[in-house]
This record gives C-alpha cells, sequence and structure tokens, in this order.
C-alpha cells in the first residue's frame, strides 16, 4: 500500500539514474511524496521524496504515511499543480516539468 505511486511507463527512459531507484521497491496508492505535497510540488521534489523514502523505508514510516495520507485526503491538500488539472508531464532532465 505504501511506496512511490507507478508513473506512465513512458516516463522510463526519462529518469536520472537516481531518481530511477524509486523502482528498487514496490510501487503502493500512498508515499512521501503524496504527504508532503502530493501534485502541488514539482518533480524533482517528488523524487527526492520516493528516494528517501527507499532509503528509509520502515513499517513505522509506513504507518506514519498511512496515518498523514487520511489527513492529506480529508483537506483535499497538494490535488492539482498550479495551472494545471493534476500535474505537468514530467519531461526528464533531472525532474523538470514542461511549464
Amino acid at each position: 500500500m505504501v511506496g512511490p505511486r507507478p508513473l506512465l511507463p513512458a516516463y522510463l527512459n526519462r529518469y536520472t539514474p537516481t531518481q530511477a531507484r524509486r523502482h528498487e521497491v514496490r510501487p503502493g496508492i500512498t508515499g512521501l511524496a503524496q504527504v508532503r505535497g502530493r501534485n502541488s510540488i514539482d518533480w524533482e521534489t517528488k523524487f527526492e521524496y520516493d528516494v528517501e523514502y527507499v532509503d528509509n523505508r520502515s513499517l513505522g514510516l509506513d504507518a506514519r504515511i498511512l496515518f498523514e495520507t487520511v489527513t492529506t485526503v480529508l483537506r483535499r491538500d497538494g490535488i492539482s499543480a498550479e495551472g494545471a488539472v493534476t500535474m505537468d508531464e514530467f519531461r526528464g532532465e533531472d525532474g523538470r516539468s514542461s511549464s
């Protein structure tokens, strides 16, 4: 249930080696990036949170993320990026989007 959210397969060749580390764990429906900003944070930050999860995963962290997910959903925090329905397309090059 907890882990980096899966992204489009078309993005696979756009990851830096560090960003690709998000695939070292199974994907989930919620993760650090979702509770720390969701779609309102930039791609680079989102990948940093994904790798932070990979480096620090534990049952305690998973429990904290699940708790924070409930709070984030109820508050409707970070549903969309500014000026976008959800999030701009990931273009690669250190996580920058197509703004």
